[in-house]
């Protein structure tokens, strides 16, 4: 018995040895061992990634340009055409279109989520932009098909106006709800897809990256110029059928555009949902939160990074050292013998946990976008009603710029100031502060919160002038349904909307590539999306705003603030409280700021002297 007992307990020692040897083995000799096998296997295999750079723009942007065209060319102007020819009232529309642009941008969400876990990119892109086809075809159809639509209203009160019926407003909410489909796969897809297309870890790769965060705004805000002002022309001065007929050829020009480059792209296969990781580290986080931190986390905490995982090796970081507990190893967990946890849902890696800070640290300046863009979602709302009730004449002539046009001023300037800050202006700052981008994104997105209660400043002014030259001085007619129309020239409307472009210059592109350099890779997608989810909150909170302006101020001495009519109601007492909270939002946003710590990805592979890409799960 004692000799099978020492039998045993040697059999049990050596076992253990052999495990633990081949565990250090396999640990130690993984260098020796790549350099001669996997590791060539793996340089072989991106040794075939054919990084095509701008050579895969023209069909990327070109996708994104044409799909902007057909899709900005009828939203643009859908405030006008549910007012007009669906005869809803001001503030249903406005409501209505605030929802709309909310959900459209809250669905990048599940648009992300889908794209990263069973779809990719790439497959995900081509699905979407032909459900915005069919989505524009159906609402093309609203106003081709006269059963389809309410009757014209004319100059009627707005209590004689008959207005859709259900069978309208459904036909009409479909169109909307496949447009929704189609943006929510395009808007948080297509800009990762296009940065897949350069080498990150290349000189060259990286400055292809900044420049193209910009010159993808520029040939966006292209397309909304062209769409704010053709084709908004065609639907407002010589019909909404042919009007809305372009848009869905368009964007079936998109759709061969962007198949035509399939041969060039870089696809990035679907690796799974990160936000399964970001679960996980939270609910172990959770489970072990009785456990006492350790004192020296970066040398003690459980770190174990996949193979093939597509994310760089991200440092420690001392903020939110409460989730930190999910990494701490405990004799109850379980190591599988190529290293990593046997069961992720009781112990997650330093690695993990230092992707979720990621996630944490973005999140309050995300909060702060929320107020930023309420003040660009104005102009593309009530501005639009101010230039209705101006006058759009050019010079002596019968021409009038259509009021939904007037957004254009916006994009025009965005249109300008992009390349002079890329070209010129960035340059010049990378001399002064040796920075890659000039200046930090945080910074750049500072300024833009600035331009945006400037912006709201001089709308107030400009709408205080327009009112008031509308109650005491000749006015040019009346708008069917509104009010009067202030003599007024509507080009002093410019200002505003050339100061929002600016700010849009400066904040959104600013917080899309904050939000794409500071996420890890495998949540591009997710990165691409929280702009969007921003602008859908911004609407939201718009709407609400609307709502609550507009019952509180009712009953009030000075009236309604937003009636139908704006000469009777004060827009520039909104506009000012608006200004208001972008100054509130400006103190918060700086503390924010200040107490936020980029993410350092340095770490790069070196391969015959040149940087080279980590691997990645590609086709």
């Amino acid at each position: 018995m004692e000799q099978n007992g020492r039998e045993t307990m040697e059999k049990n020692d050596r076992e253990l040895m052999e495990r633990n040897g081949e565990t250090m083995e396999k640990n130690h000799t993984e260098p020796i061992e790549q350099n001669g096998g996997e590791a060539m296997e793996k340089y072989d295999q991106e040794a075939k990634i054919n990084y095509r750079g701008w050579k895969a723009m023209p069909f990327i942007i070109g996708n994104e340009t044409f799909e902007k065209l057909g899709a900005i060319g009828t939203l643009a102007n859908l405030l006008i055409y549910l007012t007009t020819v669906f005869n809803l009232k001001s503030i249903t529309a406005a409501t209505m279109i605030n929802i709309f642009n909310g959900t459209t941008n809250f669905g990048t969400l599940v648009g992300a989520f889908l794209c990263d876990t069973y779809f990719g990119r790439y497959k995900t892109l081509g699905f979407a932009t032909c459900a915005s086809f069919v989505g524009l075809l159906a609402i093309q159809l609203t106003a081709a098909i006269p059963g389809l639509h309410p009757p014209h209203c004319g100059a009627q009160e707005s209590s004689e106006c008959k207005g859709p019926t259900a069978g309208q407003m459904a036909f009409l909410l479909t169109g909307l709800g496949l447009m929704v489909v189609g943006a929510g796969g395009v808007r948080p897809c297509n800009l990762a897809f296009g940065v897949d297309q350069f080498n990150p870890k290349t000189e060259s790769g990286k400055r292809g990256i900044n420049s193209f965060f910009n010159w993808y705004f520029f040939t966006f805000t292209f397309a909304q110029m062209v769409s704010l002002t053709l084709i908004v022309y065609v639907q407002s001065n010589v019909s909404w059928a042919i009007g809305l007929a372009i848009p869905a050829i368009l964007m079936i020009i998109a759709c061969v555009v962007y198949f035509t480059g399939s041969k060039i792209y870089v696809k990035v296969k679907a690796t799974g949902s990160p936000m399964t990781s970001v679960a996980q580290v939270i609910v172990v986080a959770i489970k072990k939160r009785k456990l006492s931190p350790p004192d020296v986390p970066w040398l003690s905490l459980f770190n174990y990074i996949p193979p093939k995982s597509i994310n760089s090796k991200l440092p420690y970081t001392d903020q939110f050292r409460f989730i930190e507990k999910a990494a701490i190893l405990t004799p109850q967990d379980e190591i599988n013998p190529d290293g990593s946890p046997a069961n992720p849902w009781r112990l997650c890696s330093l690695q993990q946990v230092e992707e979720v800070k990621c996630l944490f640290r973005v999140l309050p300046i995300w909060a702060s976008a929320i107020i930023y863009y309420v003040a660009i979602v104005q102009q593309h709302t009530y501005a639009v009603f101010q230039a209705f009730q101006s006058d759009r004449r050019l010079g002596d002539s019968n021409f009038k710029i259509p009021a939904a046009t007037y957004v254009v001023f916006l994009m025009l300037s965005m249109t300008i100031f992009i390349p002079i800050y890329d070209r010129i202006i960035v340059p010049f700052l990378r001399r002064l502060t040796r920075k890659e981008e000039g200046i930090t994104l945080l910074q750049r997105v500072g300024i833009g919160i600035v331009l945006s209660v400037v912006t709201m400043l001089v709308s107030a002014f400009v709408e205080k002038q327009r009112r008031t030259i509308a109650l005491t001085r000749p006015t040019l007619g009346v708008v069917p349904r509104k009010g009067a129309i202030s003599s007024m020239s509507g080009l002093w409307l410019i200002p505003q909307f050339t100061l929002a472009g600016l700010t849009e210059g400066f904040g959104s592109i600013g917080l899309v590539e904050f939000y794409y350099k500071q996420f890890p890779e495998n949540m591009k997608s997710i990165a691409g999306s929280l702009y969007y989810c921003n602008m859908a909150a911004s609407s939201y909170l718009c709407s609400m705003l609307i709502q609550v302006v507009h019952r509180t101020t009712k009953g009030a001495s000075t009236g309604d603030w937003l009636p139908e009519d704006l000469n009777k109601g004060r827009l520039d007492y909104y506009y000012y409280m608006t200004a208001g909270l972008g100054v509130l939002n400006m103190g918060y946003f700086l503390v924010c700021a200040r107490w936020y710590r980029y993410k350092d990805n340095s770490e790069t592979l070196e391969v015959n002297g040149e940087e080279k890409q980590s691997n990645k799960n590609l086709v």
